[in-house]
């Protein structure tokens, strides 16, 4: 590296080269160092105009010591275009996430949606706000997208309820009364400010019976938010917004009575034994397997399998799926196909069938997975659903749905197994809308149609392999001669190289 002045960033040639080459695109850089280690990502509106700029020398001694010392230890960089700045903003933060660069600041805590926490143990509870659930006993709300509104529907709630804060120092008078403020604070709010700890919670109560209902509020607006962005085709906001939608849905869900003494959940014999009876099965559960089926209104239809043995996850055995029967939005079409392959497959390697299967959903996904039975002509096992909306237990025969206790070990293990499923189903459909993402670089090339693109999807397996081929491997392909073959190969050549490898498929029956 040739030497340069002490407030000047080094620049190597085949560096200095690879940067005037950037398009002036929107899209995400990342920063490596000598030994090819990811020190820094950041997102551009345009590539070419921000990573230039990091090597601009009369710029220098404005960096920050922080930015300079990035800059110095700079030997490479790779660059992945997309189409607009809001999916530059999103595809950033989840590669901080995965690769939690050591010069970034943001998003590698998962700092991004503030929750409100009412800790049961505390003799007068407070509303905190926390970025992150820090144990299983407090009581939670939230994630909530805009802090600034959360944080004045708090101090509104503080006049309100005469509720404390997460600033408040409280006085204890005797043993059976509490200042809550002083005299100023209680001259603003109005409430009566010496009171029990049994009056306090009483408030404590009424605060949280109105902050699931702002809740309730908000998670319509954003449902809205949602379809309006996958209307838009904005599949990664509607994604974000999406994920957001479905943290808030299952809060609400759990959301119950003020307790002081707040249930750890339960697992392991217990809770099995307590399925088996609840359940009215031969035996306690031993093998169980849950089925999801995530999409965005309609596009990157996916599901999941996962299996839990004696309780706890068999990640081993966990599956996931493409749906391959048709194209569209139909979720008990799709949970009729993957339950079929598993367990034609499960059948044709002589494997034993699970001791319950939980279907996330209610009776349309049920009738859909017995129908996979029936085309098998195999008798199924036991099988419930699992609905959301009040986490009720769907039978498949006649007898009446069963709502189990909130607290109960049971229902606890079938959250934690539907939940499982769930988050495999997300991170699946997010890994295929990655993959959509990086193949969108061959819109550019003019004279691809859907055809070709396809046929160079299906002969080099991914974008990242078709951009390492030779011309000739080019030519290889079906519809490709000589001349289209060099062109695409000097296209893909001048393209920026991928980032992160995409998690490999290994969807059952793929």
């Amino acid at each position: 590296m040739p030497a340069t002045a002490p407030d000047q960033p080094a620049e190597p040639s085949s560096l200095k080269e690879k940067v005037r080459r950037l398009p002036d695109k929107p899209g995400v850089y990342l920063m490596k160092d000598r030994l090819g280690r990811i020190i820094y990502v950041g997102k551009a509106k345009s590539l070419r105009r921000r990573v230039s700029s990091y090597f601009t020398p009369s710029r220098a001694l404005t960096w920050h010591p922080k930015i300079r010392a990035l800059i110095d230890l700079i030997e490479d960089l790779e660059v992945i275009e997309v189409r607009s700045e809001p999916e530059a903003l999103l595809l950033e933060g989840r590669l901080i996430k995965q690769w939690r660069p050591r010069y970034n600041t943001d998003f590698t805590d998962d700092k991004r949606f503030l929750l409100v926490r009412v800790d049961p143990t505390e003799e007068l509870p407070r509303f905190r706000l926390t970025r992150v659930k820090v144990d299983e006993r407090s009581r939670y709300f939230g994630p909530f997208a805009h802090s600034g509104l959360l944080r004045k529907t708090l101090a509104q709630m503080r006049r309100q309820f005469g509720i404390l804060l997460g600033d408040a120092h409280p006085q204890k008078l005797n043993d059976a009364t509490w200042r809550l403020y002083d005299d100023v604070r209680q001259e603003l709010y109005g409430f009566e400010n010496v009171t029990t700890a049994a009056d306090y919670r009483r408030r404590v109560d009424e605060a949280c019976a109105f902050l699931e209902g702002k809740s309730r509020e908000w998670l319509e607006t954003l449902r809205d938010e949602m379809k309006a962005a996958a209307a838009e085709k904005a599949f990664e906001r509607a994604a974000e917004l999406r994920d957001l939608v479905l943290a808030l849905e299952k809060t609400l869900a759990k959301t119950r009575k003020y307790e002081r003494n707040h249930p750890m959940p339960a697992a392991g014999e217990t809770a099995l034994e307590e399925l088996g009876r609840v359940l009215a099965l031969a035996a306690p559960p031993r093998t169980m397997e849950c089925f999801d089926i995530s999409h965005i209104s309609g596009t990157f239809v996916v599901a999941s399998m996962v299996r839990f043995r004696e309780g706890r996850p068999e990640k081993a055995q966990y599956r996931r799926f493409q749906i391959r029967s048709f194209v569209g939005n139909d979720d008990f079409r799709a949970m009729e196909e993957v339950v079929g392959r598993r367990y034609a497959r499960m059948r044709e390697d002589g494997q034993a069938l699970p001791d319950l299967i939980v279907i996330d959903g209610g009776r349309g996904q049920i009738g859909a997975a017995l129908k996979a039975f029936v085309a098998l002509e195999a008798t199924p096992p036991p099988l419930i659903g699992l609905a959301k909306k009040h986490e009720t237990i769907i039978f498949p025969d006649a007898r009446a749905p069963l709502n189990l206790p909130l607290n109960s070990p049971a229902l606890n293990l079938l959250q934690r197994l539907r939940d499982e499923a769930h988050r495999f189903a997300n991170t699946y459909n997010a890994d295929l809308r990655s993959r959509k993402l990086r193949e969108s670089i061959l819109d550019d090339f003019t004279g691809l149609g859907a055809v070709r693109r396809a046929a160079l999807l299906e002969h080099f397996g991914s974008i990242d392999r078709l951009k390492a081929a030779s011309a000739a491997e080019i030519r290889d392909v079906e519809g490709f001669g000589p001349k289209l073959a060099v062109e695409l190969f000097e296209f893909l050549r001048r393209a920026a190289p991928a980032s992160a490898p995409v998690t490999p498929d290994v969807s059952e029956g793929e």
